[in-house]
């Protein structure tokens, strides 16, 4: 049976059967690919205009990876899913949308609803959660979001696409059992809420790619689950022509090169595809183009562009998904009146990061530090002392615009030429940054790129400059002989490369003044060309800033301390090794607490890390990777201006150690899903391992008393529970109302699983009834011996709790035997 789907968007089928009529098979197929990296062919006879497509879930990027076209910088996936609130989702996804009508885009690629199966994954802060559940609410209130603004969403990466290591060529071996309760899961949801297209992944799923997986595309996706948007594949993914032409894919990407075109227009002619395949897709892009307005003669969606308070929506985003980890004595909120000198330390403090590495990487106009946050909201009343203490960064930093001037006109920035390999000018630009991508936008027959600089020297000593991405260099530095060098990439992976470039360095002793500096490289034969031109001045951060950083601590009445990750540990296109902050951050953190009671650390990432010094600090706020308004957000957080009221959407274990699944690599080309659905907090439940922090975890700035848990079954099978709760507490205060369901399985002794959530905001003395409705489908498990949804006869617990691990009120409920 067909899945409901909700805001589907119908159009006229009947008048875009007649569109189909008009196009020949030529014309068909060149729809079904690429026209060049990011947009699909226009064809105006039909009134077909040309559908762009743009990188997400951290905002929209659009076509060029260029930091002179800037785009909003959203809180990461996690955080997002940190607020248990769609509503709030739907919100972002709103803004996002009207982000992307601004940008002339009509088709996101996000949200990123693969599941948090290990720790350790490299895109799992571009992922929701580590609960099936959780992913399904919050994808659905984004995918709400962002097409309520005539733009369609790609929920990704269909399916099992949970590790980076080997990511194009791994089989995940998942059991049916698996694959329904948890994998498939919130992509069901993302159709159910309406989503207007499906990417399809790099990898296999038990022994077959997804962009050749007739079965999981063609007869669950399409045919079970009822989805009539269009799939379309990871860029590259498609490696076949008929195969995946019959599978169910529909549009392969990027173009125009590649195994369809002229191609797939021969497998149609000697029968190897029906035309009627063809058809059907071209039936489901035309669907789309006419849902998001880019099909004459179908209705347009409403008028939208970027509000005017987007940086305010961002910056209040951002504080509501920030989780207070530990606080203990109340020391947070931050009260200004109460405190005359702060230290501020650590590597994230002045440099924030914003977001994490890979092909979700945004340009915004801005990135708001913490300490500029921090500057701005306590102004002159409270003594900032500030100091970088450790430092974390692998390569050089970038040059900055600032004191960089084009040569040429003078202007800030970098004066960049591409040549032929003739020596010819093929093109000039002026641009505002010293490192640069391309995706497919080179001026044609580019072989070699120049950078010049004039660049403003403010203190003389020995200065490092660097290199860095895959190429053959030519670097000068003033007028010295120019520096011949060579990088090569360790992996073929593209977005490995952009990430984690391979660097050389060099050393230039420089008087104060004005130096020259360019750069040459000549490019590999990639796809994408990505190079870099860095320095450093003297004085980098050594054991004088950590002890500086110390005694500022000593000296303060409140410490806060900034630790976290870089976009070189958490992106895409590998995984982590470990859950280590980079650096000597955590001797720091130890050191700094040793010295002031009142140390705080914020975190500043967006995937678990390991925190030995927990217990050694009064308070740890989990800050997420922020998104471009994230000082002030961090500042709103520590005042209390807004309530860091964020649950945790996965389980931080102690060590990484305790992690229930840590391998994130295949071995022999299989990564093998054995573990089913016990991992996370069901698993931690199982082992008796107690997590640093468990699933759901979350203080906010209030306490909780729970009070009275009622249950009732409805006509239709459904579960309504009522929940009420006080706040104990001084301030007003949100609480999110978590039920967990126990009883299942063999005897009884599954792990509770996670089965509705609701949030209630109360002020302080007050009560309040959270009330959640469970549905008959996510009572059952998925039956294998049946092939089909059941709830099995027998008792049930259910657990109303503020987390996976601090369970407060318990009912039970018998449930009969009955499909689902």
């Amino acid at each position: 049976m067909n899945a409901p789907r909700e805001n589907a968007s119908a159009v006229d089928e009947k008048k875009l059967g007649s569109l189909l009529e008009e196009l020949t098979l030529e014309e068909k197929i060149g729809l079904l690919t690429g026209a060049d990296f990011w947009s699909l062919n226009a064809i105006e006879k039909i009134g077909l205009q040309k559908v762009v497509l743009s990188d997400g879930p951290n905002g929209v990027r659009g076509t060029t990876w260029d930091e002179r076209d800037t785009s909003l910088l959203f809180p990461n996936p996690s955080a997002l899913s940190a607020t248990w609130d769609p509503g709030q989702v739907k919100r972002a996804g709103a803004l996002m949308g009207a982000q992307a009508r601004d940008k002339g885009i009509a088709w996101l690629l996000a949200p990123n609803i693969n599941i948090h199966r290990s720790p350790l994954g490299g895109r799992h802060f571009e992922c929701y959660s580590e609960d099936p559940l959780l992913t399904a609410a919050i994808v659905a209130g984004f995918a709400s979001g962002v097409q309520s603004n005539g733009v369609a969403v790609t929920i990704k990466h269909y399916i099992g696409n949970e590790s980076e290591t080997d990511r194009m060529t791994y089989d995940a071996r998942i059991s049916e059992k698996a694959l329904r309760e948890v994998y498939l899961a919130p992509f069901e949801a993302g159709v159910r809420a309406g989503a207007w297209s499906v990417m399809a992944s790099y990898n296999s799923v038990n022994g077959t790619s997804l962009t050749d997986n007739r079965r999981l595309l063609s007869e669950v996706l399409k045919g079970e689950l009822g989805f009539d948007g269009a799939v379309v594949s990871d860029w590259f993914a498609t490696r076949s022509t008929a195969a995946s032409a019959n599978a169910g894919l529909d549009v392969a990407m990027p173009g125009p090169q590649g195994p369809w075109n002229e191609a797939l227009v021969a497998a149609v002619r000697t029968g190897e595809v029906a035309e009627s395949v063809i058809d059907d897709k071209v039936l489901r892009v035309l669907r789309l183009a006419a849902r998001t307005g880019y099909l004459d003669g179908f209705a347009v969606p409403a008028p939208s562009t970027t509000p005017a308070d987007a940086r305010e929506q961002l910056r209040d985003i951002a504080a509501r998904a920030m989780v207070v980890l530990r606080n203990d004595g109340g020391v947070l909120p931050l009260v200004g009146g109460s405190i005359n000198r702060m230290a501020v330390l650590g590597p994230n403090a002045a440099l924030l990061t914003a977001q994490g590495g890979g092909s979700a990487h945004v340009n915004p106009v801005h990135v708001i530090s913490p300490l500029a946050g921090l500057r701005e909201a306590f102004g002159g009343s409270v003594e900032i002392d500030y100091q970088e203490g450790v430092s974390t960064q692998r390569i050089l930093p970038a040059i900055s615009a600032e004191v960089a001037r084009d040569p040429e006109t003078g202007e800030q920035g970098f004066r960049v030429d591409f040549v032929s390999a003739d020596g010819a000018l093929l093109g000039t630009e002026r641009r505002l940054a010293s490192r640069l991508v391309f995706m497919g936008t080179l001026p044609a027959g580019t072989t070699e790129v120049r950078m010049r600089t004039e660049m403003t020297v403010n203190e003389a000593g020995t200065h490092q400059f660097s290199v860095s991405g895959p190429g053959r260099y030519s670097l000068r530095i003033g007028a010295a002989e120019p520096h011949a060098i060579t990088l090569t990439s360790a992996d073929n992976d593209l977005i490995e490369n952009l990430v984690k470039p391979p660097e050389h360095r060099v050393s230039a002793k420089l008087m104060a003044g004005t130096v020259g500096v360019e750069m040459r490289v000549a490019l590999p034969d990639f796809p994408m060309a990505m190079f870099g031109l860095n320095h450093q001045p003297p004085g980098a951060a050594s054991d004088d800033s950590f002890a500086a950083a110390v005694e500022a601590a000593r000296n303060a009445e409140v410490a806060l301390v900034f630790v976290g990750t870089t976009d070189e540990v958490e992106s895409e296109g590998f995984d982590r090794a470990d859950m280590r902050l980079p650096g000597r951050q955590n001797e720091l953190v130890s050191a700094v607490a040793a010295v002031n009671p009142k140390t705080v650390v914020i975190v500043n990432a967006g995937t678990p890390v390991e925190m030995p010094w927990r217990d050694e600090v009064a308070a740890v706020l989990w800050a997420w990777l922020p998104g471009q308004e994230g000082g002030h957000a961090i500042a709103d957080a520590l005042t209390g201006i807004v309530e860091p009221g964020g649950r945790l959407p996965t389980t931080f274990p102690a060590v990484c150690a305790d992690a229930p699944v840590r391998s994130t690599r295949p071995v022999d080309g299989v990564i093998d899903y054995a573990e089913g659905s016990m991992f996370g907090y069901r698993a931690y439940e199982m082992a008796s391992i107690a997590p640093a922090f468990p699933f759901g975890h979350g203080l906010g700035y209030s306490t909780w008393s729970y009070e009275e848990i009622t249950a009732a079954e409805t006509e239709s099978g459904a579960v309504k529970v009522q929940v009420s709760v006080r706040n104990t507490g001084v301030r007003t205060g949100r609480e999110v109302v978590q039920l967990y369901l126990g009883g299942e399985g063999t005897g009884g002794n599954d792990p509770l699983r996670l089965i509705g959530f609701a949030s209630v905001i109360v002020r302080a003395g007050e009560s309040a009834t959270a009330q959640i409705t469970v549905d008959r489908r996510t009572l059952a498990r998925w039956d294998e011996s049946a092939a089909a949804w059941r709830v099995a006869d027998g008792s049930r617990t259910l657990v109303a709790a503020r987390s996976a691990a601090d369970r407060r009120l318990t009912t039970q409920i018998a449930l009969k035997d009955s499909a689902a």
